[in-house]
Parts: C-alpha cells; sequence; structure tokens
C-alpha cells in the first residue's frame, strides 16, 4: 500500500486534495493534530495532518497532471487558511496569499510574510512626521492617552527637538493631571490645565509658537462637557486630533468607540497596548475598512521608549505578533 501525509487546516480540505491525487477509494490511515509548520507553529498554531493510504502509488503522468493544474491553487488555498487560523481577516489573507509567487506559498517565509502584508498596510501608515500645531488626544478611559503625550514630549525633547507645550484639557482625573504636570516637570515643558472647553480656547489662543500637545478626559461622548470639546477641535484648522485605542480592545467594541468619537473628527489613530494584545490581527480587517491613517504604536509603560513612529514593516509586525521587531524610535 502507498502511504502519503497531507496537511491542512481541517480533515475535509486535506482529505480533498489526498483523493484528488490518490483517488477517490484512498483511505484515512490516521489523523493527528501538529504544530503548524513555518512561524506559525512557533507561536502555537496546529493544523490537521492525515497519513492517507492508496492501492498503488499515482503515476508519474498523473501526478504531474494534478500538480501542473492544482497546486498553485491550492498552496494559495492552504496559506490563506493557515493565514485565517493564525487570526488573520480572511480578505487580507486571500490578498497576501496572491501576492506573493506560486513558488513561495508552500513553506511561505516569516520575511515574505511580512514583506507582503507591509506593501498591503503601507495606506494606514502615516507618512509624515510633523507636528500640527496643535495635536489633540482623544478616546475612551484608560487606553494610555496622557503616558503617549508623555512619551511624544519626551522623545521630541531627546532628539534636541521642538520643546512641545503640554495641556490638560480635564476637569475630572486630578489623577492624570498630576502625572501629566509631572512629566511637564521633568522634560521641562510649559504645562497648563484646561478645566473646561472656555479654557482650552483661551489656552490655544494665547499666542505660543510651539505645538502643543491636549490631553483630553475619558469622558462618555454623551456628556455636555465632551461635546463641548468636541466642538471646539473639530473647529479649528490649527488642530490634528488622534483617536487613541488600545490594541486588545474586541473588534465590537472598536467599532462603537470609532462610532463615538466621529464627532471630535479624528485624522489619526493611535495604537496602544500592543505588549498585551499579542497581535493586531483581530482589528486589522476593522483599521482597513475605517481608513484612518496610524500615526503611533505604543509597546508598553516605559517613557519615552515604548513608542514608535507607525510605519507598514512595524504595522506588519504587529499584525503577525513579531513584538521583538518593533524597535524603539530613539534607539
Amino acid at each position: 500500500m502507498y502511504l502519503k501525509r497531507y496537511r491542512n487546516s481541517n480533515v475535509r480540505d486535506a482529505l480533498r486534495v489526498a483523493r484528488e491525487e490518490l483517488g477517490a477509494e484512498a483511505l484515512v490511515l490516521s489523523r493527528e493534530l501538529v504544530p503548524v509548520r513555518g512561524w506559525r507553529g512557533w507561536i502555537g498554531h496546529r493544523e490537521i495532518e492525515l497519513t492517507v493510504g492508496a492501492e498503488r502509488r499515482p503515476s508519474a503522468d498523473r501526478h504531474a497532471q494534478a500538480d501542473e493544474r492544482d497546486a498553485p491553487q491550492s498552496a494559495a488555498e492552504a496559506l490563506t487558511a493557515r493565514l485565517v487560523a493564525g487570526g488573520l481577516d480572511r480578505a487580507l489573507a486571500r490578498e497576501i496569499a496572491s501576492d506573493l509567487p506560486a513558488s513561495g506559498r508552500r513553506g511561505a517565509t516569516l520575511h515574505s510574510l511580512s514583506g507582503a502584508l507591509a506593501s498591503r498596510l503601507s495606506e494606514l501608515a502615516v507618512d509624515d512626521d510633523e507636528f500640527a500645531r496643535v495635536e489633540v488626544f482623544v478616546g475612551p478611559p484608560g487606553v494610555g492617552k496622557t503616558t503617549t503625550i508623555a512619551k511624544i514630549a519626551a522623545q521630541a525633547r531627546a532628539r534636541r527637538g521642538p520643546r512641545l507645550a503640554l495641556i490638560a484639557a480635564d476637569g475630572f482625573r486630578i489623577g492624570a493631571v498630576e502625572q501629566l504636570r509631572m512629566y511637564a516637570d521633568i522634560i521641562g515643558a510649559p504645562f497648563t490645565v484646561a478645566r473646561t472647553a472656555g479654557d482650552l480656547a483661551d489656552a490655544l489662543s494665547a499666542g505660543r509658537r510651539q505645538t502643543t500637545l491636549v490631553d483630553t478626559a475619558g469622558r462618555p461622548v454623551s456628556d455636555t462637557s465632551t461635546r463641548e470639546l468636541f466642538r471646539l477641535i473639530a473647529g479649528r484648522r490649527d488642530v490634528r486630533t488622534h483617536l487613541v485605542l488600545a490594541a486588545d480592545t474586541s473588534v465590537s467594541t472598536a467599532r462603537r468607540i470609532f462610532d463615538a468619537y466621529e464627532e471630535a473628527r479624528p485624522s489619526r489613530l493611535v495604537l496602544t497596548k500592543l505588549d498585551e494584545a499579542g497581535s493586531l490581527s483581530p482589528l486589522v480587517g476593522l483599521l482597513r475598512d475605517r481608513q484612518l491613517p496610524i500615526s503611533y504604536l505604543g509597546t508598553g509603560q516605559r517613557v519615552p521608549e515604548d513608542l514608535n513612529r507607525a510605519t507598514a514593516q512595524l504595522l506588519a509586525a504587529s499584525v503577525l505578533g513579531e513584538p521583538k521587531a518593533v524597535t524603539h524610535l530613539h534607539s
């Protein structure tokens, strides 16, 4: 009896390929769950391996014809299934598989997958690093707005760039205000507290020439003071607003956050807590759908180390769950 092993993400597809090659009478002799070949196997993902038997080995002609007809398509399907099993959005997984040459789909390397993914995500990465006159950061509580602002200001100071002014537009979180005040003192940045939207308007009109980073309260978007703040920042031409979102947010919750903060008219997205999420793959479909350019990636709590300007390569590494590939900007 001729024996051969077949791997796939599920029994049905593995058996289909086996019977196309060995004939309809091929028998499954064993079934086993084994580590996926390549980078997904390294992080614990598994697939089905079938040992299939046939009375005789398929003829060379038939084998060659089957390979010529089915191999490219089967390889693309198998790669797509592997990427989906790893948590990637199916549409994006198909695009990546089609981007790779047929000869590179079987046993695709982390390097080739990362390159194909980066090309698909390039439209999500901000391609400029110039500050706007006013940079405002909005988002739900606990996503890391205050820490993100501190990192940006500290990195600019470390690079001997412009000294950024900091405003705590928060009349509710005393701890957050004092935390930002402490960072401002450490790096020697001008600091202002704006308890109301009117206070913020006065602070922004005070004639400062340097870029100003504005931290906002994580209050409900239905709150009157929050809506006043959103109207203020949406009406100014010198303001660029960043929506801050934790990378470990569920897709359904992230969708609601995007919708809730629409009134603030964010033109950038900051993704934080990548170290806690492990991978961006669950969110990547929604991020591509919303098309909000990503400005920064936060990878931890250290100030100023754990913050990076978003690039297509870093986004690809984050989606593939390769935190070691996300290097620090200042290093």
